[in-house]
């Protein structure tokens, strides 16, 4: 059965049913899922679905692509869907009917598109939109009309792309495409986010002139890994791309090959099943996990290490194993931010003070996070305070009470690790999780059952 599905309109579910708790329960309206207590030490081997990151970078290379492409083991959740709908809107064919999807290039044309509270969406699209031969309106959930968008659509200007904005500089917006860009120098600033550096490179090739990012704000740039990511993407598909500053990027005009893909686990997805065997003492192992990847999530090898777990890397597969105790950690995490509602919630557990920093982008993601765990750890009986770009957190005991998602997949997922070992926790919107998890109460309650 397939998840509930949160949309503009508030919940579509499968049959109108959505899947929660423990026991496969099911029930006609949303309501606080109740987040099960582990009896023990959790013993468990779990597979994580393909890549979010990955599965939309894919599609959109293919869209651009000169020809057909078929993607292996893709990710099949909210935030992918409203990439292939918002692929066809564009003219894009997308056979998903059959495990391995296949993406067919077709003319741009012009549509409305929901970006739902994709990140990749609302950021990816509008660079390949300008390449349509009529104008593209971009819109999505309430929560990601608060989303920054003013440094894409300035890019975009620069790069000569006519855009609608009523200068707001977020959604809803219009792209008026006319079949061509010119490309060419654009100065952003990339410390609010990556997406936005991602966004052009992918599209870059297709322009008249390529593309150069010169990032120029004052802070550093954020979620550098997600970058890399996408260069070595567009370096597989035959894109010239490269980096003559470490603040700059090039990218010359030319074909993107269409290509096959095996899409790899989504390593960050893999944080909460990770942090449940060092939370409750266990040990958890999960398989397909890749010896080399630009994926940010692998760095839970040297952090769930760092806080006193054993971490073990053997044959494609990843066991970490719990010593029963949880050390504080005091680092900086901007490049692996994706990760941080996982590990505040380690810290909570922790045996002394902790402090995680580099953060202070994380207020403009699918919630303001720094405030949503300080608000959420403390409302358990825990002791978070914030800075403009940090958290410091004190452990203490902690109590049962409704645990708030605001609608953000990650802060969901943390919610779920603290009630391993904290009775009476509730989270009030599990089904947020169906963005980049097709189905987390049916994995978290089968991790349980070992």
């Amino acid at each position: 059965m397939l998840p509930c599905i949160r949309n503009k309109n508030g919940l579509t579910c499968n049959a109108f049913l959505c899947v929660i708790g423990q026991t496969d329960q099911v029930t006609s309206a949303p309501g606080p899922w109740s987040a099960p207590r582990a009896d023990g030490p959790v013993r468990a081997r779990v597979e994580i679905p393909g890549s979010k990151s990955l599965t939309n970078r894919a599609l959109v290379l293919a869209a651009l692509a000169d020809g057909p492409s078929r993607l292996e083991q893709p990710l099949r959740a909210r935030d992918t869907e409203l990439m292939i709908d918002a692929l066809r809107t564009l003219g894009v064919t997308v056979d998903d009917a059959d495990p391995v999807w296949t993406v067919t290039p077709g003319p741009f044309r012009g549509g409305v598109v929901d970006t739902g509270l994709a990140g990749t969406v609302m950021r990816f699209v509008p660079p390949v939109a300008a390449l349509a031969d009529a104008a593209v309106t971009f819109d999505g959930d309430d929560r990601a009309r608060d989303r920054p968008m003013w440094t894409l659509i300035e890019a975009l200007r620069q790069a000569g792309v006519t855009v609608d904005d009523a200068g707001r500089g977020r959604l809803p917006f219009t792209v008026r495409g006319s079949g061509s860009v010119a490309g060419g120098k654009v100065e952003i600033d990339a410390s609010v986010s990556s997406q936005f550096v991602s966004a052009l490179l992918l599209a870059g090739a297709r322009y008249e002139k390529g593309i150069e990012i010169v990032h120029t704000g004052e802070r550093g740039i954020v979620s550098a890994p997600h970058i890399e990511m996408t260069v070595a993407q567009l370096r597989q598909a035959g894109v010239e791309v490269s980096q003559p500053t470490p603040t700059s990027w090039l990218v010359g005009p030319g074909p993107i090959t269409a290509r096959d893909m095996v899409v790899e686990p989504d390593l960050s997805n893999a944080a909460p099943f990770l942090a449940a065997a060092r939370a409750t003492g266990g040990a958890v192992t999960v398989p397909g996990w890749p010896a080399s990847t630009t994926q940010p999530g692998d760095a839970l090898r040297s952090l769930l290490a760092d806080m006193g777990g054993e971490v073990e890397l053997d044959g494609g597969e990843l066991t970490v194993r719990g010593t029963g105790s949880i050390s504080p950690m005091d680092a900086d995490l901007r490049d692996v931010t994706e990760l941080v509602t996982v590990l505040a919630a380690l810290a909570a557990l922790a045996d002394g003070p902790s402090k995680l920093s580099g953060l202070a982008h994380m207020r403009g993601h699918e919630t303001d996070r720094l405030t949503a765990l300080r608000t959420e750890i403390n409302r358990l009986g825990g002791e978070v305070t914030q800075t403009a770009d940090a958290l410091h957190i004190v452990p203490k005991p902690l109590h049962g009470d409704v645990w708030r998602a605001y609608a953000d997949h990650r802060m969901a997922t943390a919610g779920a690790v603290l009630g391993l070992v904290v009775d009476g926790v509730q989270v009030d919107d599990i089904a947020t999780t169906s963005k980049t998890l097709p189905d987390f109460p049916g994995l978290w309650s089968r991790m349980l059952a070992g």
